[in-house]
C-alpha cells in the first residue's frame, strides 16, 4: 500500500529569495520526502526577481499571499489599508484586538490564506506568521512550530515602553506558549526564550549554509592590498561601517579595500565615498552564489552592534558565510560573536566596539601578518566543512520535526 506523504506548510510574511533560512528548511523537509509549501508575501521588487529565479528548480510549491503593488494591484492596496487600520487601532486601544494585524502589512491575508491548507504540520518564520501557523494549527487540530531567527521583542529597541515592543512581547506571550516547538538561531537567542517560556524547549540551529564546493581557498598575497568584506541586504547607517571606515583611516600606510554587498542609496554610497576612496560596492547577489563570490576577499568583518539586545546576542547568516567563504573574521565584542570566537580562536580575532583603535589594530595585525592571515582562513573554510554547514544543522531540524509529528 501506497503511503501518502505529510504534508508541511511554512509561513512567512517576507520572501523567499529574502530569507535563506526559510529557503534551506524548505529544502531539508522535501528531500526528506514531505510535502512543501511556502506561504509568503511581497516585500521588494529586486526580492520577486531573485524569487523567479529560485522557485524554478525547488521540489517545494510557493505561493504569495497578500497582493503585488503591479500584478495584484488591488489586493495589495487592500492589505495596506487592513495594515494601516490595524497600527491605528493598536496605538488607540492596545494590542489585544490589533496586535495580530499590526504586525506586518500581509498579516490578515495570510492568516486567512493559512487556515485553508490542510497540513500535518505548521512552521512559522518571522513574527508575521506566528499568528497565522497558531490559527491554523487550531483550527486544523494539528501541531505547529516557529523559527526565531531573532529575539524579536528586542529587534528594535531595548525601552519596555517603546511600541514596537509592546507589539512584539505582546505577540510573543500570547503565542508562543502555544506552539508545539521552538527553535532559534543563535544559542543566546535560545536562552533568552527559555528563561522566558521555562515550560518550553527551545531548539538551537544556527544560521549556517551548505558546503559550496566551488570556493577554492587562496593564499593572500604579500603585496596585493588586504580586501575586507562586507555584505547584507540594505547598506545603510547603524550597521557599523562608519566605524570599518574610520579604522581604515587610521592605517592610511596599509593596503587596505573595503567591498560592500547590498542595496545602497545614492545619497549614503556618496556619504560613505566621501569618507574614503578605497571602498567599493556591489550589487546584491542571490544567496547561493554568495559564499562564492566571498572567496575573493580576504576578511569578513561582522561589525554588529551591541545595542539593541537582539544585536547582542544573534549570530547572523553574515559570519557563517565568511565561514564557507574562507574568509578570517573580526567580529565586534557581542555576547554571541565573543562565544564563537573564544569558542574558536584560529578562524580571527574579536574588537571592542566603538573602539577604532581596537578594530584598527586586528585590521593592522592581519596585514603585517599575511601568513597568519592565510591560517585563519584555511582554518575558517576547514571549520566550515567539518561542523558549521547546512547538513549538520539539518539533521538537528528534521529530527525536531520528527518528533514534533510522532508525538503531537
Amino acid at each position: 500500500m501506497e503511503i501518502t506523504p505529510q504534508k508541511i506548510v511554512l509561513i512567512s510574511s517576507g520572501q523567499p529569495s529574502l530569507n535563506p533560512r526559510l529557503v534551506k528548511e524548505a529544502d531539508a523537509l522535501a528531500d526528506a520526502g514531505y510535502l512543501v509549501t511556502i506561504l509568503y508575501a511581497y516585500w521588494n521588487d529586486w526580492g520577486t526577481d531573485f524569487d523567479e529565479l529560485l522557485l524554478t528548480a525547488k521540489k517545494w510549491k510557493a505561493i504569495r499571499i497578500g497582493g503585488h503593488p503591479q500584478q495584484e494591484p488591488f489586493t495589495f492596496f487592500l492589505s495596506r489599508l487592513i495594515y494601516k487600520m490595524a497600527k491605528l487601532g493598536l496605538n488607540m486601544f492596545g494590542p489585544k484586538y490589533f496586535a495580530s494585524y499590526a504586525i506586518t502589512r500581509s498579516s490578515f491575508f495570510l492568516l486567512r490564506a493559512v487556515k485553508k491548507h490542510q497540513a500535518d504540520l505548521y512552521i512559522g518564520h518571522n513574527l508575521g506568521a506566528l499568528p497565522a501557523v497558531v490559527k491554523a494549527a487550531k483550527k486544523n487540530n494539528r501541531p505547529c512550530g516557529f523559527d526565531a531567527e531573532d529575539f524579536y521583542r528586542n529587534d528594535q529597541s531595548d525601552s519596555l515602553a517603546n511600541k514596537d515592543v509592546v507589539l512584539k512581547t505582546y505577540l510573543e506571550d500570547k503565542y508562543l506558549p502555544q506552539v508545539d516547538y521552538l527553535s532559534a538561531s543563535s544559542p543566546q537567542i535560545a536562552e533568552a526564550y527559555s528563561m522566558l517560556y521555562t515550560n518550553k524547549e527551545t531548539v538551537t540551529i544556527l544560521n549556517v549554509f551548505p558546503v559550496d564546493k566551488k570556493v577554492d581557498q587562496a593564499s593572500s598575497s604579500e603585496s596585493s592590498a588586504i580586501k575586507l568584506f562586507w555584505f547584507s541586504q540594505t547598506i545603510g547607517h547603524g550597521r557599523g561601517i562608519e566605524a570599518i571606515l574610520d579604522a581604515i583611516n587610521l592605517l592610511n600606510d596599509l593596503p587596505l579595500e573595503l567591498h560592500l554587498l547590498g542595496h545602497c542609496n545614492k545619497r549614503y554610497k556618496e556619504e560613505l565615498s566621501d569618507r574614503s576612496n578605497v571602498i567599493y560596492f556591489h550589487d546584491p547577489i542571490p544567496p547561493a552564489q554568495l559564499a562564492h563570490f566571498a572567496s575573493q576577499f580576504d576578511i569578513g568583518i561582522a561589525a554588529e552592534q551591541t545595542t539593541p539586545h537582539n544585536r547582542d546576542i544573534c549570530l547572523t547568516n553574515k559570519i557563517f558565510t565568511y565561514m564557507q567563504a574562507g574568509l578570517a573574521i573580526i567580529g565586534s565584542n557581542t555576547i554571541a560573536q565573543k562565544a564563537l570566537l573564544n569558542q574558536h580562536p584560529a578562524i580571527g580575532m574579536i574588537y571592542e566596539n566603538e573602539n577604532l583603535l581596537s578594530l584598527a589594530t586586528a585590521l593592522r595585525h592581519y596585514s603585517q601578518h599575511r601568513d597568519q592571515l592565510t591560517l585563519a582562513r584555511h582554518a575558517s573554510l576547514k571549520l566550515a566543512h567539518e561542523k558549521y554547514n547546512w547538513k549538520q544543522e539539518s539533521i538537528i531540524f528534521l529530527e525536531t520535526v520528527y518528533n514534533v509529528l510522532h508525538t503531537s
